[in-house]
């Protein structure tokens, strides 16, 4: 992600205007009636603690079960940070065997989605798997290098799983969503640890795929990873489609954010935009094409804001050219400046100080 995670977890990556990364797990997992829920975080924590402050924007504060964060820590015991995906749960296992719910649900907080984790626990039960893949066929074979790549036999059963391979010859790929009894996940974390094995794919999944009945899950639904600078521009202009926006914005099942009260977005006289989504609290003058722009940001006179994201409490000064670029969060660009993006996406980071005349 370059700079862009510099200074926040991929997780708090902000998504159409409004949504952080993690929002479409945790409203999936709301959606889907879990009650209980887990987040390790490790990279730059304090962005993410920040935004799951509070549980009740995704309904988890209740009585019962809860949104519970987890970060390293330092005990007798154990004195490293997450290892792994298999050593971040490990060092928490205390929370996993004093919970009562005979499944788990395994899921990044990277993905852009929305997915009913009960059908995924259904086809689980019904194929009587030990461990469940959400899977997803992807149009471009050279995007699956990315990811494991899986094989599956006509009953759905995995039967290769090669992550992130040089030359991928498969083009279904896993989508980092697994569904596995609770008592086995504690068996096979445990024997993980005692071997000094960190990763949940290579040293679960792979390692285990002859012994282990591991079925995928088919995925047809929209499903984006952004785990890459070029991804997260992609995904973000995705939601310039109105069959995207209608599908996440005004379909059921909705995804639930932090809500910060801010005014609706002012648009001076002589503004223009075209084939944009702009949020609260944005003030806009001059020319804005084919772009996102988030919370609270102001577009000064003259300005022209193409093909671009510019991401939450930013100031453009007047006269101002932005062309195929990504602006951080907080940056005030200077009046008379130019960006452009060649040939790949360009990230712009200016921390001049603001004057107030």
């Amino acid at each position: 992600m370059r700079e862009l995670s510099q200074k926040r977890a991929v997780c708090a990556m902000p998504i159409a205007g409004f949504y952080r990364s993690i929002d479409f797990a945790l409203s999936n997992m709301s959606n889907s009636h879990i009650q209980t829920v887990a987040v390790f975080t490790q990279y730059h924590a304090g962005s993410l603690n920040e935004h799951l402050s509070s549980s009740k924007w995704w309904d988890f504060g209740r009585k019962q079960g809860g949104l519970y964060t987890f970060t390293p820590t330092i005990t007798a015991e154990n004195g490293f940070w997450y290892r792994g995906t298999a050593d971040a749960i490990a060092q928490n296992l205390r929370f996993l065997k004093e919970c009562h719910e005979p499944y788990v649900i395994i899921a990044s907080g990277d993905g852009v989605y929305k997915m009913d984790y009960n059908k995924v626990l259904d086809y689980h039960i019904d194929k009587g798997a030990d461990i469940t893949v959400v899977c997803k066929e992807v149009p471009d074979i050279h995007d699956a290098e990315r990811f494991g790549t899986v094989r599956m036999n006509e009953e759905g059963r995995i039967e290769e799983f090669e992550e992130k391979p040089l030359v991928a010859r498969l083009q279904t790929i896993s989508c980092g969503i697994y569904v596995i009894r609770r008592r086995q996940l504690i068996e096979l974390i445990e024997a993980c640890d005692a071997e000094g094995r960190y990763d949940f794919v290579r040293d679960i999944l792979i390692r285990y795929r002859g012994t282990k009945k591991i079925y995928g899950y088919k995925f047809d639904g929209y499903w984006r990873n952004i785990a890459s600078v070029e991804d997260y521009f992609s995904t973000n202009m995705d939601f310039l489609d109105p069959e995207i926006r209608r599908y996440f914005f005004r379909t059921y099942p909705d995804v639930y954010t932090k809500v910060e009260d801010q005014p609706p977005a002012k648009y001076n006289l002589g503004v223009r935009v075209a084939n944009s989504l702009v949020s609260s609290g944005c003030i806009l003058n001059g020319a804005v094409e084919d772009s996102v722009i988030f919370k609270g940001t102001f577009v000064g006179n003259n300005c022209y804001i193409k093909n671009s994201i510019l991401l939450n409490d930013i100031y453009v000064g007047d006269n101002t050219y932005i062309e195929n670029c990504i602006v951080e969060s907080h940056s005030t660009i200077q009046t008379n400046s130019y960006f452009k993006g060649e040939g790949e996406v360009r990230i712009v980071v200016e921390n001049n100080e603001r004057f107030v005349l």
